[in-house]
């Protein structure tokens, strides 16, 4: 779950760097938002994962 934390931080952190008028650049409306969007699939899957049982 830290790695997706992390990853939704550096996501939101690259769309505040877009220097384009309210973010219409390339960092704002694409490389963003695909990574918070792995962030947030990270997320889930960290949630939805259940360790194996060992015998």
């Amino acid at each position: 779950m830290i790695i997706g934390i992390a990853t939704l931080i550096v996501g939101f952190t690259i769309m505040a760097l877009d220097k384009e008028t309210h973010g219409f650049g390339f960092l704002g409306l694409t490389l963003g938002p695909l990574i918070v969007l792995s962030g947030f699939v990270l997320e889930i899957v960290a949630i939805l994962h259940t360790p194996k049982e060992k015998k």
